[in-house]
């Protein structure tokens, strides 16, 4: 099963990289980045073509399908392509399996295939809500139904234009292929491996920041052994989806390439679709989005042909589903409204005229109370007391799995903390700034950092503050953000010792392993199974040694550039 959904997942991204490499393309964060958007294209069209009428939905998926493989195999075999260019596009395609196949052998460590998508909320947080659930409650409908009536109310009373389509779009796009019913294992596994789309944008990321290739293995895996990777890659709310096309839009505006790309109006359009599919995914991309606009105006501002194609892009990608939410589901501002002016309440009043409301009702003092309380939940402050104190009890009372419990809903909530040891990167590099092992690592660093000053500022300004609600807990805001985090502390780490950044990511590496393997709220009837506890360890070890590849000679003719013949031609 998971073979299959990795199959239906990656072809359309398969069939756009090898088809960008047959017309001339050989930077892979361009060509992953095409592969990316090619995949949330395709899942995007697959949730308008069922909402056109079911029967064409399943007809776009089989055209997908065999379309996608007809065009891989035209381009594969039409003539020879830049082998080393293949090789080095190969390394996250493996790291994108291996990963999916850790993630989901380690999620379902104490069973629970019977009931995949209660597992996917009880595994590691205990009781967490259903959005997990909601993308496969309306996929269902529109397979069924199309247009033909207003998707009903999903329990207690989230409508279909609440939240963004890409990831029903992503079940619907393979709902006619697999013959078994979507409602749990099918399900649980496919939306699984799209949340694993995050690897190839983060892989994208590292390739153009042009640092150490053992840096590059170091901050892969520290990303997928995290408290983001294994909690959010395993409950299936879209959230890592939409990081996977910020983070590869914030790979092409890193690039040394950009200089020549910010005057290409076909790389604009890209980086539009990117952007778009991003907020089609997760509506608080916004605040990924903006320091990705600060930053690509500082390393040169795009054409106006540039800028215009981007527009027309994500206005139609953008417009489309805006559209859907005012005259076919309406209000569809509910998220907003939460977010950015702490209304939960449901009500005729539009967005801005809510933002507005709330902000006068609360007054100054109480907006910058509000404000304060979202420094407080990115630092840890406000949830340290009872966390904390709940750990330490659970520890005196001899309840080691309640603080085990505790130390995982601390990490869960705020940002600095889910860090935890990688900090140390960031506070090695302010102590020796001057003796630097590596310059590339050093500057991608600074520019991560750069990224995540301008994001946080945004996030802190713009959300409400409300306590437990509308603050900036982790998973009110982007995962691009936890992400580029995570790659800026090894990075940095690594570039003031190589031997640091080992240390550190070994060592958290040991401690997230410790804290995510046990399952703590097992479903009834469930227990461990060895054969799945093999498949984790082997998918995390084949990772690694993928992300360490070049280190240990694995790969000894892949680059990540185009060969020498390439250039020359």
């Amino acid at each position: 099963m998971l073979a299959v959904h990795l199959a239906l997942t990656g072809a359309p991204g398969i069939a756009a990289a090898l088809a960008a490499v047959r017309l001339g393309a050989r930077d892979v964060p361009l060509i992953l980045g095409l592969a990316l958007a090619a995949s949330g294209a395709a899942a995007f069209i697959a949730f308008w073509a069922y909402f056109a009428d079911p029967t064409i939905g399943q007809a776009w998926n089989w055209v997908l399908l065999l379309g996608s493989i007809q065009v891989a195999i035209l381009a594969a075999f039409r003539g020879s392509l830049d082998r080393e260019l293949l090789r080095a596009l190969r390394v996250p395609l493996l790291l994108w399996i291996l990963g999916s196949v850790f993630i989901v052998y380690l999620g379902f460590l104490h069973g629970g295939t019977e009931n995949a998508i209660g597992m996917s909320g009880m595994r590691y947080a205990g009781g967490l809500p259903s959005d997990n659930d909601i993308p496969r409650y309306f996929a269902e409908w529109f397979a069924a139904m199309g247009h033909h009536g207003t998707p009903p109310v999903y329990p207690p009373d989230w409508l279909m234009s609440d939240r963004p389509p890409l990831q029903v779009g992503y079940v619907l796009s393979q709902e006619s292929i697999t013959v078994a019913d979507t409602e749990t294992l099918h399900y649980e596994i496919l939306c699984v491996v799209v949340q694993q789309l995050w690897i190839i944008g983060f892989w994208a990321l590292l390739v153009a920041a042009r640092i150490r290739r053992r840096t590059m293995g170091l901050a892969m895996f520290a990303a997928l052994v995290s408290d983001i990777a294994i909690t959010n890659g395993f409950y299936v709310w879209p959230k890592l989806i939409a990081a996977s096309f910020l983070i590869a839009a914030f790979a092409l505006v890193i690039s040394p390439r950009w200089t020549d790309w910010r005057r290409d109006w076909r790389v604009g359009a890209l980086l539009g679709a990117l952007l778009a599919l991003g907020m089609l995914a997760h509506g608080a991309s916004i605040y990924g989005i903006i320091p990705l606009v600060f930053i690509a105006a500082l390393r040169g501002v795009p054409s106006w042909r540039w800028i215009g194609a981007a527009a027309v892009v994500g206005i139609v990608m953008m417009g489309s589903w805006s559209a859907y939410q005012r005259y076919d589901d309406p209000p569809g501002n509910r998220l907003i409204k939460w977010h950015l002016a702490g209304v939960t309440e449901i009500d005729s009043r539009g967005s801005l005229e809510t933002i507005a409301d709330s902000y006068r009702e609360a007054g100054v003092s109480g907006v910058l109370r509000n404000k304060w309380n979202n420094v407080k939940d990115i630092t840890g402050i406000a949830r340290f007391n009872e966390d904390i104190g709940d750990t330490l009890e659970a520890i005196e009372d001899g309840h080691p799995k309640l603080a085990i419990v505790s130390i995982r809903l601390y990490r869960f909530f705020e940002l600095l903390p889910v860090l935890g040891l990688l900090l140390l990167g960031p506070i090695a590099m302010a102590i020796r700034r001057r003796r630097r092992e590596s310059e590339p690592d050093w500057s991608f660093a600074i520019t991560a950092l750069v990224y995540l000053g301008i994001g946080l500022l945004f996030w802190v300004l713009l959300q409400w503050g409300t306590p437990g609600s509308s603050s900036t807990i982790i998973h009110a805001g982007t995962l691009a953000i936890p992400l580029v985090a995570i790659a800026a502390c090894v990075v940095g780490a690594a570039a003031v010792s190589t031997r640091l950044a080992t240390a550190v990511v070994a060592v958290n590496a040991l401690f997230v392993l410790a804290l995510y393997a046990p399952s703590l709220t097992p479903l009834p009837g469930t227990s461990y199974s060895p054969i799945a506890a093999i498949l984790a360890v082997l998918g995390l070890l084949g990772f690694g040694l993928v992300a360490f590849g070049d280190g240990l000679n694995l790969w000894p003719r892949a680059r990540i550039g185009p060969s020498r013949s390439a250039a020359a031609r």
